[in-house]
């Protein structure tokens, strides 16, 4: 037993030792970082799920609506992504265009809205379709704009361009860049 006695003594100060030898090497503990403010820009400040989001024009009117299963709002960068977006927009006469995409991305300052991945937007009452990649709209101005290749189509017509201007207000669309289309020539009642 007295053999033990100094051996557990032994072994109690070679801990004490090296404990203290730790401390020694780092003697605060935890360290505080600054934060980064690059960092802090990028974190989201909401995030919600199964959203609806309406903008409003100076007038009050409905500008546009924005439904997402999912969106997040960073207030630091003034932007807000959306999931599978589904855009309601709405032009000076009140019709209604329907845009959406893969991506969602709306600047809460300038209320403009990039539409990427497969953005469609939809004019219903004419019946038109614009397919693109990437997809811009400015709700103060209802202007929309593509710089990727664009599909135009109101069946059976159809025409295609390396990007695409549209103002909803002026019903204007104007397409640049190797524009083609097909035309089919109308057919008469009775002509086949």
């Amino acid at each position: 037993m007295l053999k033990t006695w100094p051996t557990r003594l032994g072994l109690a100060l070679i801990v004490l030792a090296l404990g203290g030898f730790l401390v020694w090497l780092d003697p605060g503990g935890p360290q505080t970082v600054p934060t980064d403010p690059d960092a802090r820009a990028e974190e989201p400040g909401h995030v919600l799920h199964n959203a609806e989001l309406t903008l409003f024009d100076e007038q009050g009117n409905i500008q546009q609506g924005l439904i997402t299963p999912r969106l997040v709002h960073t207030p630091q960068s003034a932007s807000t992504l959306a999931e599978t977006p589904h855009a309601t927009l709405y032009d000076s006469e009140r019709r209604v265009w329907n845009a959406t995409s893969e991506v969602g991305t709306l600047n809460t300052r300038s209320q403009e809205l990039t539409l990427s991945g497969n953005a469609r937007l939809i004019a219903p009452e004419e019946g038109w379709q614009l397919d693109t990649d990437v997809l811009h709209y400015e709700g103060k101005t209802a202007r929309a704009w593509s710089d990727t290749h664009v599909l135009l189509q109101q069946p059976p017509q159809r025409m295609t361009a390396r990007r695409m201007d549209a103002w909803l207000n002026e019903e204007e669309v104007r397409l640049e860049g190797d524009v083609q289309g097909h035309h089919p020539p109308e057919t008469q009642p009775g002509q086949e």
